[in-house]
């Protein structure tokens, strides 16, 4: 894999994603890497990201499948126009749509690991499909569908 977190190539302008955004110190800091053709996040929850005792909240593991899907999704649009990983700035991408199948209950205190793969790339739009796992086991899916992120959203 390597070394340099996708989201490490945004700029600076689009890194304050309270899921991704490498400027947000409140934020959940989600990191993903290239790993062959898949893009892998490994994620652990705090004890205060409870639902029941014992268990993952499950916006948490909406906004790890949303802000990962993101990132694959900029890296994957990059990757198909040549774009060499590693080499700022990526094209930015905000989120369209968001589905989350919760599979089965996610454990609190494990490390989770979200992988996605771009399934789509069509102009400005890429769909990503994503599973997040825990002890070995898919506990959510996911699918969402990035759009680059439109002109009066850029900063000037």
């Amino acid at each position: 894999m390597n070394p340099r977190a996708i989201q490490d190539d945004y700029v600076e302008e689009f890194s304050h994603c309270y899921g991704c955004g490498r400027l947000n110190e409140h934020g959940l800091q989600v990191k993903s890497y290239w790993d062959g053709d898949e893009a892998v996040c490994t994620y652990t929850p705090e004890p205060y990201h409870i639902a029941v005792p014992g268990y993952v909240y499950g916006g948490l593991i909406a906004s790890l499948i949303d802000c990962h899907c993101i990132g694959t999704a900029a890296a994957a649009a990059a990757r198909a126009t040549g774009h060499e990983m590693g080499t700022p700035p990526l094209p930015r991408y905000v989120t369209a749509a968001l589905h989350v199948d919760y599979v089965r209950p996610t454990p609190l205190g494990v490390p989770l690991e979200v992988r996605a793969r771009a399934t789509e790339i069509k102009g400005r739009k890429v769909v990503v499909t994503a599973t997040l796992s825990a002890e070995g086991e898919v506990r959510a899916r996911g699918e969402v569908v990035a759009v680059q992120i439109p002109e009066d959203m850029a900063p000037e």
